[in-house]
């Protein structure tokens, strides 16, 4: 048996490398393709828009002449910058039921983190917090969501094998969505809005062109997230790249926000109605017609559930009730859209604030993912 890695250089390799999960995970039922043409750009080290701060290579390997893995290794120099650390990253980590495999797949990343003096290694973990992180450790046997990683039961052993222990883990809810929102929640969003001389705004693709509502949303993700787990604060140009895109196709319905008395943003709520079917049925390809069972699913045709993709309220509101009341407003659109069921992106098991919201909608936790570190020997 023999292993060979090969980095990843041409366009053809690329595609071999952002498709190979499709071959891992074909009889997989839970596992949820991404959009191919983002992870494709995203990868591209001439389109990646983190790639301005990045230094990244791609790994393929291969067993016996067949691909059996993929891993990306990155070293965001903003990221340990702002957080004063020297950590390599590893993401896009896949590999078949094969120890020596996933071996010599992470081999490739602490030798890319020591050419840059990196101190540990980190992951899973993308470019940026835009892309999937975190393993998922518990909830196998539950469908994926568009957002985030699904991952085999056995990538668990074999990381930890290496040495790897846990850095961070995240959860994740989901929620019945009632018919009718209680009285009493009406009440004290009416009692929070009035105590911070803030209001609620629909937005609509007339004011997010004209007021450049992408940069405002972009902004507060950086003042609300800056010092959560690893957050990368992105320079305020690079809004068009990660926002601009998704508020051009969302269904702005599925947006909340808060401004205060002078119209300023202070609070956000983003979700999407459910894709995961679409994408199971498209591959994650968008032509030749694959783009009709998402536009369906986004407009024509909902699924019963919807994802939360983000939540943040500014420092200064925060422990205000502001996340009360855009959690409310969200749920009280999903009762009017017939929506059955909301799935939360992945939450930090510190961030208990957070967490906390949701404690009128009966949550339950379905899943768990994990970030691992280990020192980089030399």
């Amino acid at each position: 048996m023999s292993i060979e890695i090969k980095e990843v250089r041409t366009r053809r390799q690329l595609r071999k490398f952002v498709n190979f999960p499709e071959k891992l995970y074909k009889d997989n039922p839970y596992y949820v393709p991404p959009l191919v043409f983002d992870q494709m750009d995203t990868l591209d080290q001439k389109k990646g828009a983190a790639q301005e701060f990045c230094d990244s290579k791609l790994y393929l390997a291969y067993k016996d002449g067949e691909l059996a893995g993929r891993v990306a290794a990155i070293v965001n120099h903003l990221a340990n910058k702002q957080w004063d650390h020297k950590e390599v990253r590893f993401g896009w980590y896949d590999f078949i039921d094969d120890p020596e495999v996933a071996r010599a797949l992470m081999d490739k990343v602490e030798e890319f983190g020591r050419q840059y003096g990196m101190e540990s290694v980190v992951g899973p973990l993308g470019f940026t917090d835009f892309d999937p992180e975190g393993l998922l450790v518990e909830g196998f046997d539950r469908l994926s969501t568009m957002a985030l990683i699904y991952n085999h039961p056995y990538y668990v052993k074999y990381i930890e094998d290496m040495g790897f222990t846990k850095d961070a883990d995240w959860i994740e809810f989901k929620m019945e969505i009632p018919e009718k929102l209680p009285d009493r929640i009406d009440r004290i969003c009416n009692i929070i809005q009035e105590r911070n001389n803030v209001h609620l705004r629909q937005i609509t693709r007339r004011i997010v062109r004209e007021e450049d509502y992408g940069h405002k949303i972009f902004k507060a993700i950086n003042e609300c997230y800056k010092n959560l787990y690893n957050f990368t604060v992105l320079p305020d140009h690079m809004a068009e790249k990660y926002l601009d895109f998704y508020l051009s196709i969302l269904d702005l319905r599925y947006i909340s926000v808060v401004e205060n008395d002078k119209n300023e943003l202070v609070a956000f709520g983003i979700s999407m109605p459910s894709i995961v079917r679409a994408l199971q049925k498209s591959r994650g390809k968008l032509f030749p017609f694959g783009w009709w069972w998402v536009l369906r699913s986004l407009f024509w045709k909902r699924e019963e559930g919807v994802e939360l993709l983000l939540v943040g309220v500014l420092p200064e509101y925060q422990n205000s009730g502001i996340n009360s009341l855009i959690q409310a407003d969200m749920f009280r659109k999903y009762a009017e859209f017939g929506v059955k069921w909301a799935e939360t992106n992945a939450i930090l098991e510190t961030n208990t604030k957070n967490q906390g919201q949701f404690k009128d909608y009966n949550p339950e936790c379905k899943k768990r993912r994990r970030s691992y570190i280990k020192p980089l020997e030399y």
